[in-house]
C-alpha cells in the first residue's frame, strides 16, 4: 500500500488534501509541529475527523532561529513562508524516511497566496526542503509538473485536482460533496501573519536579538511596554493573564502588583535598576482599581524575595506612549 505523510494545519486545505488521496485508496499519516506562532489542536481535530494517525513535533526552538533570519525574507508582515514550508518539508522528510513513507504532501494551493504560493516559490520551497522529488500538491497537482510518485503509478494524477487561486469556493463545495460533517477554518492561524503580533516581535528582536521562545511566548499575554533598549513591561488585562504571568518569573523577570487595590500582574523584563522599576510599577498601578490615588505601595517580587516601591500611578497618556501596537 502507497503511504504518504502529510503537513497538517488543520484547515480546509490541508484537511482536502488528505481525503483527496484516502479516496485513491493512499494510507495518509498527518504531522503537525507546534511552534510559538501556532499550534496542533487544529490539526488533531482534523485528523479525527478523517480518522488518520497523526504526529505531533514541537519545534520551538529552530523555528524562532529561522524566523529570526528566514534566507527568503518576510511576507506582509513576519511571516517567512517559503522557508517555514521548505523547513516543515525537511523535517518531515526525515520522518518519512524513518517511516517508510513513499512521499510528502501539503495542502498548498497554486496562487493562493500570490508571494509564496506562486509557481516559483513553491519550486524553491521543494528544493530548499532537500526533498524536491518526494513532495506532492494533490489539490492543485494537475496544473504542475507531473511528480515522480506519479510517473511511477504510486498516485492517480488523473484523481488529483486543479485548483488554482485565492477563492476557498471550489474547495468549500468539494467538502460539502465528500461529506465532511464540518467544515474546516479556511487556515491554520499564524500569528506571523497578524500585524499587531509581527510589530511585537519585531520589536522585541530588535532589542533582543538571542530572544527565546519564552520571550515569544510572553508577546502572547497582556499588553507589552517599550520601557527602554533593555527593559519591557508586559500588564494583565484580565484573571487569565495575570494566572499566565505569574509563571514567568526569573533571574530577569520582576513581578508587579498593588498591595493595597484590585489591578493588573506586572512582568518587568530586563533592566531592573530603580529608576525603570519605578516606571513599570507607575504603570501597573495605573490599571487597577487605585489609579485615582496619589501614592500606591506597589510589591516588587524577583528570586530573591520581595519589597515596596511606593509610586504615582502614571497619566494614562504618558503609558500609551510607551505601549506596542
Amino acid at each position: 500500500m502507497t503511504k504518504a505523510l502529510g503537513l497538517m494545519s488543520g484547515g480546509l486545505d490541508s484537511t482536502l488534501a488528505a481525503m483527496t488521496l484516502m479516496r485513491q485508496g493512499i494510507h495518509v499519516t498527518g504531522i503537525s509541529f507546534a511552534t510559538p506562532f501556532f499550534g496542533v489542536e487544529k490539526a488533531r481535530k482534523a485528523a479525527e475527523a478523517l480518522d488518520h494517525p497523526l504526529i505531533i513535533a514541537d519545534i520551538s526552538a529552530i523555528h524562532l532561529d529561522m524566523v529570526k533570519q528566514p534566507k527568503y525574507g518576510y511576507g506582509r508582515n513576519m511571516n517567512p513562508c517559503i522557508d517555514c514550508h521548505a523547513m516543515m518539508f525537511r523535517l518531515a522528510g526525515e520522518k518519512m524516511q524513518e517511516g517508510g513513507y513513499d512521499f510528502l504532501f501539503s495542502g498548498e494551493v497554486l496562487g493562493q497566496r500570490p508571494m509564496s504560493q506562486n509557481s516559483t516559490a513553491l519550486k524553491a520551497v521543494a528544493k530548499h526542503s532537500g526533498f524536491p522529488e518526494r513532495i506532492l500538491r494533490p489539490l492543485s497537482a494537475r496544473l504542475l509538473p507531473p511528480t515522480t510518485m506519479e510517473e511511477q503509478g504510486l498516485v492517480n494524477r488523473a484523481q488529483l485536482l486543479d485548483i488554482h487561486g485565492r477563492s476557498r469556493k471550489r474547495q468549500q463545495a468539494l467538502a460539502r460533496e465528500w461529506g465532511l460533517q464540518e467544515l474546516p477554518a479556511v487556515a491554520g492561524g499564524c500569528l506571523l501573519t497578524e500585524k499587531g503580533f509581527s510589530n511585537q516581535l519585531r520589536d522585541l528582536l530588535s532589542h533582543n536579538p538571542t530572544a527565546s521562545v519564552t520571550d515569544v511566548e510572553l508577546l502572547k499575554i497582556g499588553r507589552q511596554f517599550r520601557l527602554g533598549p533593555t527593559a519591557k513591561l508586559v500588564v494583565g488585562r484580565n484573571q487569565e493573564d495575570n494566572q499566565a504571568l505569574e509563571g514567568f518569573l526569573s533571574e530577569s523577570r520582576r513581578l508587579l502588583r498593588c498591595r493595597d487595590f484590585s489591578g493588573p500582574l506586572g512582568v518587568l523584563c530586563g533592566d531592573a535598576k530603580q529608576t525603570t522599576l519605578e516606571r513599570a510599577a507607575a504603570i501597573v498601578a495605573s490599571y487597577g482599581q487605585g489609579k485615582d490615588e496619589a501614592k500606591l505601595a506597589m510589591l516588587c517580587r524577583d528570586n530573591t524575595g520581595e519589597a515596596i516601591l511606593e509610586v504615582a500611578p502614571m497619566a494614562r497618556e504618558e503609558s500609551i506612549k510607551m505601549l506596542l501596537r
